[in-house]
């Protein structure tokens, strides 16, 4: 996990069997895993104070990330089939993490494609393009060429990203991300009250299974 150390911030299968080879040899299924067995404090964080949520009535879970985490971005292929298939009781959002410097100028940029609604393949096209291709991308107006090469208007992208409302979410990503008193990306939130990451639930999967189980004590509790 990528810490968020303010400092440097600032500065810059099973496998499948062989085809039956007997026709008469039983078929053997594999046993279900056992559910994680969750401990607060270990895989998983009570927060001091519950962070209202954004949709009432939903249960909410947060991933924040920054673009140029490398494990945010190995996370990607991993979390988001995962939220394909969330249940309608269930609201995800994406928030980015600012710390200033160009972790300012990522997070105002996605929020920035967010209010614009472009396809998610853009924000995997931005990923891929820190992250594979070494771009920075530290500059309003680099992230606005990059996005002309996607399709994205330069013009508006960028009265988009200057605009009040932009400006506003931006203060509002930044309050949540102090209230979620977060130490590293990426970082998952349910229902403003637990936090986990990689590192304290074991890895991308078990992450997910943390979530899992999380969004179930929750509903439960309703």
């Amino acid at each position: 996990m990528r810490n968020l150390m303010l400092s440097a911030v600032l500065a810059s299968t099973s496998l499948f069997g062989l085809a039956a080879q007997a026709a008469d040899a039983p078929v053997l299924l594999e046993a279900p895993k056992a559910a994680m067995s969750l401990e607060a404090g270990k895989q998983y964080f009570e927060l001091n104070a519950a962070v209202p949520v954004s949709k009432p009535g939903k249960i909410e879970v947060v991933e924040l990330f920054w673009y140029g985490c490398p494990h945010c971005f190995h996370f990607e292929p991993t979390i988001n089939p995962w939220v394909e298939k969330l249940p309608a009781d269930v609201n995800f959002v994406r928030i980015p993490a600012m710390f200033g410097g160009v972790w300012d100028i990522h997070g105002q940029a996605f929020i920035t494609l967010e209010t614009m609604q472009v396809e998610h393949k853009v924000h995997n096209a931005v990923f891929e393009a820190i992250q594979k291709d070494g771009k920075k991308l530290a500059t309003p107006e680099e992230f606005a060429d990059f996005l002309a090469t996607q399709g994205i208007d330069k013009d508006a992208f960028l009265n988009t990203y200057n605009s009040f409302g932009v400006k506003g979410q931006v203060a509002n990503a930044k309050r949540l991300a102090m209230a979620y008193q977060i130490s590293g990306v990426p970082s998952m939130i349910v229902n403003g009250k637990y936090r986990f990451d990689l590192g304290s639930s074991g890895g991308p999967e078990q992450t997910l299974q943390v979530a899992d189980q999380l969004i179930a004590k929750e509903r439960a509790a309703k």
